[in-house]
């Protein structure tokens, strides 16, 4: 499949995500990053609040498990084996071990990304060197994508683009920031290339932004 982006939310990668497949799966399926296909699912789930249950349902995914004793030790392991080599375990590291640790700090960033990493976890890996600045990058990369579909919506529902100032919501106000802040870094060159592309394809005229003016005072 080629790598041309796709008018969100494709259609096609919804309906994979309807019937059980995870963002990772569907990404290496249609060969896109899963930032990527994660930006669409996020317009979907805005467009359908059922999606999600949908999924879930289809994926026969139940609670969330709780913390297990291997994984506590596992836990202490990676600890001990940060605190010791001063950096985080490295997925192509020619060491099994330490990519089998890499794995499973991955999964731990994508529930702290996701807001559903156990506070043992979170508590515990504190500790770890360059844990919390790796969350916070995760974190940071997740609200990307969040911000632009909320873009997206913002703009389906008839809106003109938001402002910085003189707002009339907080919600503008926020989106109003961030756009302001991707055009300039846009215009420095410091805006990753795909980031630019999805917010050309989703939203496009963001580099221009209003050109009907402020609205008159009332």
């Amino acid at each position: 499949m080629d790598r041309r982006l796709r008018r969100a939310p494709d259609a096609e990668w919804v309906l994979m995500y309807r019937l059980g497949l995870s963002r990772q799966r569907i990404a290496d399926l249609v060969r896109v990053p899963p930032a990527a296909v994660g930006y669409h699912l996020a317009i979907a789930r805005r467009q359908d609040p059922g999606l999600e249950a949908e999924h879930q349902a289809a994926a026969g995914a139940g609670p969330v498990p709780s913390r297990s004793p291997t994984d506590l030790a596992r836990m202490e392991e990676v600890i001990a084996w940060a605190s010791a080599e001063g950096r985080l375990p490295d997925g192509r590291s020619g060491d099994r071990s330490e990519r089998s640790m890499a794995r499973w700090l991955s999964v731990r960033r994508r529930e702290a990304a996701q807001g559903t990493l156990d506070p043992a976890y979170s508590d515990g890996l504190a500790q770890v060197p360059g844990w919390v600045e790796n969350r916070r990058k995760v974190e940071d990369e997740a609200r990307w994508y969040e911000r632009l579909a909320e873009l997206v919506e913002f703009r389906l529902e008839g809106n003109d683009w938001p402002r910085h100032h003189d707002y009339e919501s907080e919600r503008e106000h926020t989106l109003g920031v961030w756009v302001h802040a991707q055009r300039y870094k846009c215009r420095r060159g410091e805006l990753d290339p795909l980031k630019v592309k999805l917010l050309n394809n989703a939203a496009p005229g963001w580099q221009t932004g209003r050109t009907r003016g402020r609205p008159p005072l009332r």
